[in-house]
């Protein structure tokens, strides 16, 4: 059985469809990546997964349970966060308060407090700017701590959406190489991303999305080589 099976969704806002009847898997372990333009309904579909979109029809079972309708902060208790395109972050609240509220559901003190050392670990600027509000770091530094909230829940799906939006070239690097650490110590992720190429190297599989519907679906490395992959989103 699939860490999360998405079935015939349909999700859109008033009368516009962005989804149409999507079907896709991630089994636990995978990092999975939806390839396709702007507006193919990409952070729709992971919207809809994390509860801030309620799907028209359809289902989506996260291991083994329909989270339709669940309000996005219980799917969060259930093990799958969301780190959003654009961060999100609370800008006036410091880079501990922002990393703490991201464990809100948890009552293990101790943990809490060993993940967030593990971010700091992870991201030794935020350890740094521990005490700094988080609306004065940079845009780098902002994507990082908005990863490490998502991480700070302890998730079992890890949803990212466009992890690398308008970063430099040295942070990128940073940023994939935490979700693949991230990933060989369990944790199965969802990846929405505008660098294509990177995302399917970095992905176990892959799924294309043009206009709300998916169209084709392969392993990363076998997508790098479509040459209709190749000439829509890698520039070849």
């Amino acid at each position: 059985m699939a860490l999360l099976e998405v079935e015939g969704l349909s999700a859109g806002y008033g009368a516009i469809e962005a989804l149409s009847e999507i079907d896709l898997t991630v089994e636990a372990g995978e990092i999975v990546t939806l390839v396709g333009a702007n507006g193919a309904g990409k952070t729709t579909a992971l919207m809809s997964i994390s509860g801030i979109v309620r799907p028209k029809s359809g289902q989506i079972r996260f291991d083994g349970k329909n989270i339709v309708g669940l309000p996005p902060h219980e799917l969060v208790g259930l093990g799958v966060a969301h780190s959003p395109e654009g961060r999100r972050i609370f800008a006036r609240m410091t880079v501990l308060e922002n990393l703490e509220l991201g464990a809100f559901g948890r009552d293990d003190k101790a943990g809490i407090q060993e993940d967030i050392e593990r971010i700091f670990e992870l991201f030794p600027i935020l350890g740094e700017r521990r005490h700094q509000a988080g609306g004065t770091l940079s845009g780098g530094e902002q994507q990082m701590l908005a990863l490490g909230r998502a991480m700070a829940s302890r998730p079992k799906l890890l949803l990212l959406d466009e992890p690398s939006l308008g970063l430099a070239p040295l942070i990128v690097h940073k940023i994939f190489e935490v979700i693949r650490k991230l990933n060989s110590e369990g944790v199965t992720v969802l990846l929405v991303e505008q660098n294509a190429r990177m995302a399917l190297k970095l992905a176990h599989r892959g799924y294309v999305l043009e206009t709300g519907r998916i169209t084709l679906t392969d392993t990363g490395e076998n997508l790098l080589k479509n040459e209709r992959v190749q000439s829509a989103y890698l520039g070849e």
